[in-house]
């Protein structure tokens, strides 16, 4: 199929509002996505309809959450293409995932004089939580070198991963320079060296098509908000093989066999690791966003996103004053496209462009480590997902040259 941006935006009722008087143009979809109608029904017809506790009740409102519920893993198993439903763990997010994996996973693993390897383009999500676990264990956190171009460096990757790595940590996709990582190719020489391979999937998993098994990752987390689904949810996979070994490391509620005096079982995948009640409404609703993504096609998104870059970038890098990073072609490049202009705070051109209803970031996007080894304390970061439209990367540029000249000449005029 052919995506039809004009008339998939139509399913996203936000977009069509007025910001400070201009039409909405949404950029900021590396830090949330929006919505469209199918999954907001499908939280309201939760809610209204199935509202239950999972697992627990035999009446039928209990049995109808508990089914969808259920169904929801399943449609998040394929969406990734893992080889079981004992492998999808529903989360609070990337992030929760990420801490899982370090403190049970790393607990166990990891100990004095052990090796971490994680690289400088990570999210504060993927660094934190080596950090810790390297502090816990005594254990020595390395960072990956990056291309001059942004990329991961490949050759520095082979020489840090070592005999004595026992953790590979990596993002698939920058949420800073919109690189793609070659996970496959860090997954075969993280293997022969006896490492496992986490991969941060929050920049990927909602614009391309992700197989686990194919790229070989131990473990994989991803955020249900970024791909059109609710806040307060996420995957985290992992082979079973490594989750049978794992140890909780939350407990209460749902996940127990029997609980004793002074001791207590577990229940078996996945949910000797899912404690208390769940987000029922949001793993639900996922689903309903999986749903909705792959009757559009992860592919057709892919394809298109890479058409919108294709389309912008140049208009960009010939704006005079203005640095665009990484990446300055659209091979194995996202959405994802961060920039300053000479001369102006990335907080003022960020405020412009709101004042001209374009919605961008402007910070250190969580990622203060990379935008240190890049020489920079902030950046502003335009970040498109398949409802944005050429319109919108018109909008982008031409609100960047308005913001440009007022700063330097006292006068805004965007047409």
């Amino acid at each position: 199929m052919t995506l039809d941006a004009a008339k998939i935006r139509k399913d996203f009722p936000i977009l069509f509002q007025e910001v400070n008087d201009e039409p909405l143009v949404y950029l900021d979809n590396a830090a949330t996505s929006q919505k469209p109608a199918a999954v907001l029904d499908a939280l309201r017809h939760y809610y209204e309809t199935d509202n239950a506790n999972v697992h627990r009740g035999v009446h039928t409102l209990a049995e109808r959450a508990t089914a969808d519920y259920e169904a929801a893993r399943e449609k998040l198993r394929g969406f990734i293409q893992a080889r079981s439903t004992k492998e999808i763990l529903f989360t609070r997010g990337t992030t929760t995932g990420l801490n899982w994996v370090a403190r049970s996973y790393g607990d166990a693993n990891v100990n004095e004089g052990d090796e971490i390897v994680i690289s400088y383009m990570e999210h504060h999500s993927n660094v934190i939580p080596w950090q810790q676990l390297a502090k816990r264990k005594k254990a020595i956190l390395k960072y990956i070198e990056l291309t001059p171009e942004g990329f991961l460096d490949v050759e520095d990757a082979k020489k840090k991963i070592t005999a004595k790595t026992k953790i590979v940590s990596l993002t698939q996709a920058s949420n800073v320079l919109g690189v793609v990582n070659p996970i496959r190719e860090v997954a075969k020489f993280s293997h022969a060296a006896g490492a496992i391979l986490v991969v941060d999937g929050e920049q990927s998993a909602p614009h391309m098509p992700i197989d686990v098994q194919t790229m070989d990752a131990d473990f994989f987390a991803f955020s249900g908000h970024k791909m059109c689904g609710p806040t307060g949810i996420g995957v985290l996979y992992g082979k079973q093989s490594l989750l049978e070994e794992m140890e909780p490391i939350e407990f209460g509620g749902e996940m127990i066999d029997f609980v004793h005096l002074q001791d207590s079982t577990w229940k078996e995948l996945p949910w000797k690791f899912e404690a208390g009640t769940p987000n029922i409404a949001g793993a639900i609703t996922l689903g309903a966003a999986v749903d909705y993504l792959t009757a559009i096609g992860l592919e057709e998104i892919h394809q298109y996103e890479t058409e919108l870059v294709s389309y912008v970038l140049p208009k960009l890098q010939a704006i005079e004053g203005l640095t665009v990073y990484g990446p300055q072609e659209t091979k194995q490049h996202t959405g994802v496209i961060s920039f300053n202009l000479a001369g102006l705070h990335p907080h003022d051109l960020a405020t412009a462009l709101d004042m001209e209803g374009v919605a961008v970031r402007a910070g250190h996007h969580c990622a203060q480590p990379l935008l240190t080894y890049l020489g920079l304390s902030a950046a502003c970061r335009a970040s498109f997902y398949f409802y944005n439209t050429k319109d919108d990367a018109d909008r982008l540029v031409a609100a960047i040259l308005a913001a440009k000249e007022f700063f330097q000449h006292g006068s805004l005029e965007v047409r």
